[in-house]
């Protein structure tokens, strides 16, 4: 039973994913997000039923659209992949309803959030307050056992701290060097983090995105492929940096005040 169940969960993450793509898609356009059918980014020609199965219909057309067989983007595969294996998780490891819901969600605009700095170099608004809604809701959900902060004070204080800390980079660097060096979407996420995981959280996913995006544009630095004034997308280092918090922050900060 497990199994049919595990089976189940994983294919709503994958339709779910296939929903994220049309937001990676459509947001950063201000197109609507609800209405209006699939198609194609190529030919824009509607997209049938039965070429729009998450994952199946990819792997059936060979990665191509039916109409103009023009290559469609392996990130939509991937998206559902990724969206399917992350939903499994979550239930195989959540112990309540409600908290597998939270985190499904917040998973979601997560992974939305990923792929569209990376390909655009933005964060939606819609998306940061929705990261900053979930993290103040969170406190208001009975028997939610997760790793988040579950006192108020401790979020808003961390949201507030998340905020400031990427403001005062910009404001820094931007005083010193007289670019932009990072956008204020990129604050709206730390203070969402902040909020689902208290100011305690915010060192450690800071130092870690740093790190994580040193080590993703060194080479090219090196390759002269980019320059320092070349701009890269820092949320999806700054997701992954909280990814890790909110699997092994605990025993991290354990180690570090031993």
């Amino acid at each position: 039973m497990i199994f049919f169940y595990s089976f189940l969960i994983f294919t709503l993450g994958a339709c779910l994913g296939s929903f994220a793509n049309v937001c990676i898609y459509r947001l950063p356009k201000n197109k609507q997000i609800i209405s209006g059918r699939s198609f194609c980014p190529k030919c824009k020609k509607k997209i049938i039923w039965h070429d729009n199965l998450p994952l199946i219909s990819f792997l059936f057309l060979s990665g191509k659209c039916r109409k103009c067989n023009k290559a469609i983007s392996p990130r939509y595969f991937i998206v559902e992949l990724i969206m399917g294996f992350i939903f499994l998780l979550i239930y195989l490891t959540s112990d309540s309803l409600s908290s597998i819901i939270f985190l499904s969600i917040l998973s979601l605009i997560f992974v939305v959030i990923f792929f569209i700095d990376l390909e655009n170099f933005i964060i939606p608004d819609v998306l940061n307050f929705s990261v900053m809604a979930l993290g103040l809701l969170k406190n208001f959900i009975p028997n939610f056992n997760t790793s988040l902060i579950h006192e108020i004070n401790q979020s808003i204080i961390g949201g507030i701290v998340g905020y400031v800390s990427i403001w005062l980079i910009i404001f820094l660097y931007k005083t010193f060097k007289k670019i932009d060096g990072m956008g204020l979407g990129d604050a709206k996420l730390m203070a969402g983090i902040g909020l689902l995981f208290g100011w305690q959280s915010i060192p450690f996913v800071l130092f870690v995105s740093s790190i994580l995006g040193l080590i993703f544009v060194v080479p090219s630095l090196i390759k002269k492929q980019k320059t320092m004034r070349t701009e890269i997308p820092f949320g999806p280092f700054i997701i992954v940096a909280c990814l890790i918090y909110f699997t092994y922050g605990e025993f991290l900060y354990s180690l570090i005040l031993v």
